[in-house]
């Protein structure tokens, strides 16, 4: 027996290279998952520095490569581009169409609570530019218990609406019932109360931003965060650790497409609710 392999000439069988690889042009944009081809590293785009692009992967190890280098999105040469000015009719992050404006508006009396900073954060991040066109204010609540005081203290009326988002408004959990009590109290008329069905506003970031199939179930005897960050390998221990995981999480949300309709729809419906009679959304 003999073999074969080796009795032709396999280098007359390999195609002549037609030219250079033809590259689609991406504009860089943050959060932007993309692979480096010569070095295989993965990440998504955190930022852009003296012609670097910066890349965390899903560890949150960052390297920095030159912006005219190759890369592949699903596997496809593109070549990256700084972003061109964007038409004048721009869309937010929440979808809207952006409205220019000279100097902020008023605040108008009504306003949305929410639980806690995080909370804060991403509203602003997503829905900042409506709240600001409209004049809404956000304020925290410090936690669901303060709720009853806080609506005390702010005096909601028909011109003085105010709009509630809490974490884990689910039936039977401790949120609900202090919602349902607030209902039916004096101020039931001019206040509305939604929530989502997560344990914590991290989890209304879609799982895939970074990098999961779908968000952990984490035991009740650990801290649900410092759950999160265990399960990313992230540190989680301290009080910095924590801020600087919800950084990264919250850094890989470009619009309300990175987060869960539960939330989005939620938001939409408080931003509604507040600005009735005072234009609309």
């Amino acid at each position: 027996m003999f073999d074969d392999r080796y009795d032709r000439d396999v280098l007359a069988d390999m195609k002549p290279r037609r030219g250079p690889v033809q590259r689609t042009p991406v504009p860089l944009a943050r959060g932007l998952v993309v692979e480096h081809t010569e070095s295989e590293w993965c990440g998504a785009v955190v930022g852009l520095r003296e012609g670097l692009v910066q890349l965390e992967d899903f560890r949150g190890k960052v390297r920095s490569f030159p912006l005219n280098d190759a890369f592949l999105i699903d596997g496809k040469p593109v070549s990256l581009v700084l972003p061109q000015k964007q038409a004048a009719r721009r869309r937010t992050a929440s979808g809207s169409f952006a409205v220019a404006q000279e100097r902020a508006k008023v605040a108008m009396p009504s306003r949305i609570f929410v639980e806690g900073k995080h909370d804060a954060e991403l509203v602003e991040q997503v829905w900042g530019d409506d709240l600001r066109v409209e004049g809404v204010v956000v304020e925290l609540l410090q936690g669901a218990d303060n709720l009853d005081d806080v609506l005390r203290d702010f005096g909601p009326g028909p011109d003085r609406r105010a709009g509630v988002l809490l974490d884990h408004l689910v039936a039977g959990s401790k949120e609900s019932r202090i919602a349902q009590a607030i209902e039916r109290g004096p101020h039931g008329a001019h206040v509305l109360i939604v929530g989502h069905p997560f344990v914590d506003i991290w989890a209304a970031v879609k799982p895939e931003r970074v990098g999961l199939s779908a968000w952990p179930e984490i035991p009740r005897s650990i801290e649900w965060k410092t759950g999160i960050c265990r399960a990313l390998g992230w540190p989680g221990d301290e009080p910095a650790d924590i801020a600087e995981a919800w950084s990264r999480i919250r850094g890989r949300v470009r619009s309300f497409r990175d987060l869960d309709p539960a939330l989005v729809g939620r938001v939409e419906q408080l931003i509604d609710f507040v600005t009735i009679g005072h234009g609309a959304h």
